[in-house]
């Protein structure tokens, strides 16, 4: 910050630094903004005019730090909605006392904002508590992620560049419909401009945003969730049909989209459309459904049935 800076964007700087490094001296304040001492107190004196409590500590160990109690409407919490906020941290699964962490460096800035009394309960389990890291979870980088939701927000082209899984890299213009997060991975929802296709990228293989000036309209009644988890069910190595004994509306309840698509046949039977590269684990879905079913088409599903049921046969000894 120049030394044309006005006083009020000083006392700001003040207050960052008193935020970051409690304890600090006038004369280590002086020493940061590169100003007097003199001049240092008279910031920390506007920040105490606007009500922020600006605590001074006299002794050896002594200096400025922020009393508890500074909250900037509406950023009002209840002791539950703190303890809320940081369970959802948690549950996400950020390391909520590692400050290197962007989100969990923003929640201990917010917590020590909140007066003491809300702020204990919520504050121990943040210091304490630790998540069970996900095996599945992809973290996305929050600059990509910005930048995709602003995007989104404008209605404008992007072209990313993606990182697929076993190495190869390669670009592609899209439009960007929409940021999804599901089961610890964040997808993008877009269309290719090139052909028209519906496609899902991982953001966390995405390593580059570049914002294009043409715009988009999004599809009338869009559901982001349902067209995502339907992508998912697609494009996959081994295509499968399966007839089920029982109604679509039933079914639907146990086989998520992202298995397939179910038709109805008639009143008691559907059909299920799909497609896996895990024939195996297919075949376990399916068996865990309340009706009886039958593969239609995909030898690869069909094998695995016929291996699971005889390894079910065998574990009864039939």
């Amino acid at each position: 910050m120049t030394s044309e800076s006005s006083p009020t964007a000083r006392a700001l700087q003040v207050l960052e630094l008193l935020q970051n490094q409690p304890g600090t001296t006038a004369d280590q304040l002086a020493a940061e903004l590169g100003v007097t001492e003199r001049a240092a107190r008279r910031y920390v004196a506007i920040l105490r005019e606007a009500e922020i409590p600006i605590i001074s500590v006299r002794g050896r160990y002594g200096g400025y730090r922020v009393g508890r109690g500074v909250r900037l409407p509406p950023l009002v919490f209840t002791a539950t909605e703190a303890l809320g906020m940081v369970m959802a941290v948690l549950e996400g699964h950020h390391e909520a006392a590692d400050s290197a962490d962007p989100v969990a460096n923003a929640l201990r800035k917010i917590m020590r904002a909140l007066p003491e009394a809300v702020a204990a309960q919520a504050e121990l389990v943040r210091r304490t508590a630790r998540p069970v890291p996900d095996r599945h979870a992809a973290p996305a980088d929050p600059s990509i992620t910005a930048q995709l939701v602003h995007a989104c927000s404008l209605r404008r082209q992007v072209l990313i560049g993606y990182r697929h899984e076993d190495g190869p890299q390669w670009s592609s213009l899209v439009e960007p419909w929409a940021v999804i997060v599901r089961l610890g991975r964040w997808y993008l929802l877009s269309r290719r401009v090139s052909n028209g296709a519906i496609r899902t990228y991982r953001l966390d293989r995405i390593h580059s945003v570049d914002l294009q000036d043409a715009t988009f309209e999004l599809p009338a009644d869009l559901d982001p969730v349902a067209v995502l988890e339907q992508n998912f069910a697609i494009g996959w190595e081994y295509a499968t049909e399966v007839e089920i004994d029982a109604p679509a509306d039933e079914m639907s309840g146990w086989l998520s989209r992202t298995i397939g698509r179910l038709e109805p046949i008639d009143a008691s039977h559907c059909r299920l459309i799909g497609s896996t590269s895990d024939p195996a684990w297919y075949a376990e879905v399916l068996a865990t459904i309340p009706a009886s079913f039958r593969v239609i088409s995909g030898p690869e599903l069909r094998g695995a049935v016929r291996a699971l049921g005889e390894r079910l046969l065998a574990a009864c000894g039939g």
